[in-house]
């Protein structure tokens, strides 16, 4: 049955913990998803994971200033606080959790007087973290602070971010924060596009050429089912059903529990791709 009660919006620390307590007061099993709004039916299928698996569903929204580079979009991220407020509303979400900037960050985000929270080098310097220095930094950062503030028994979290789910991982054993980490699918678009928030910045154009992106993933299993082993000629292979005019960041395939390198695709294995088209960036991944 959909939920007509309108989800309640909390943006300072302090009521967040309040309400919290009293879920505590009643042995409640706390379930969060931590996002950063514009929600899609990506983040939808983790609420709907929360809401089966816990008693207490709460989800923030915050556009985390921390993780976004100098020359990054973190002023057009797309924000869509209404809508996603109703997305919420129809998922059965108990609270969102919506602070400001300043609210997380009261002494201002100069990391010279702040205590940040940095992964090991070898989890950021591939992948994502090649091009986005420092991002990582940022998003353990916050989501630790996240953790601190909700204190949930389960944390959802999406795979198509997977060096995130990794370093997220890691740093929950590495520092024992009492709480699971849940790994969700990737949900994709009916033509196979992976649900994305940045996806409202591709044209109608740019869309259809994206849709390559998932042929080429895919292909890579197919080669790895047919007895192709081999990274660099599945790369190679696959590479030629991207659209033209994508510019590849990376393709590459490592382990998903270690993020080592490979150059024999086994099981296990993640290829994962960055590109960007007419200027936005898309990832994706697969895991074989």
């Amino acid at each position: 049955m959909e939920n007509t009660l309108e989800t309640g919006i909390i943006d300072n620390i302090a009521e967040i913990r309040q309400e919290i307590k009293k879920f505590r007061d009643k042995n409640a099993i706390i379930g969060f998803v931590p996002t950063m709004g514009a929600l899609h039916v990506g983040h939808e299928s983790l609420i709907a994971k929360a809401r089966q698996d816990c008693d207490i569903v709460i989800v923030s929204i915050f556009v985390n200033p921390t993780q976004f580079g100098p020359k990054e979009d973190f002023d057009k991220y797309p924000r869509q606080p209404e809508e996603d407020r109703k997305i919420c509303t129809k998922q059965g979400v108990n609270l969102i959790f919506a602070p400001s900037p300043e609210e997380m960050y009261p002494q201002g985000m100069c990391y010279n007087d702040f205590t940040a929270i940095v992964p090991p080098k070898f989890y950021q310097d591939k992948l994502c973290g090649k091009s986005r220095i420092g991002h990582f930094n940022g998003v353990a950062t916050v989501v630790l602070k996240l953790f601190n503030i909700i204190n949930p028994d389960k944390a959802y979290f999406g795979q198509k971010d997977a060096q995130q789910l990794v370093i997220i991982k890691k740093m929950v054993q590495d520092l024992n924060i009492p709480v699971q980490i849940v790994p969700c699918p990737i949900v994709r678009e009916p033509d196979g596009l992976a649900c994305s928030s940045r996806n409202k910045y591709l044209s109608e154009e740019s869309r259809k050429k994206a849709v390559s992106i998932y042929k080429a993933l895919k292909k890579m299993k197919e080669l790895y089912i047919s007895g192709v082993d081999s990274v660099f000629r599945a790369i190679e292979e696959s590479e030629s059903l991207l659209h033209r005019d994508l510019e590849i960041e990376y393709f590459e395939v490592y382990d998903f529990e270690t993020l080592m390198p490979v150059d024999k695709i086994k099981q296990n294995s993640l290829v994962a791709i960055a590109v960007k088209i007419d200027g936005v960036r898309l990832i994706d991944n697969l895991t074989i």
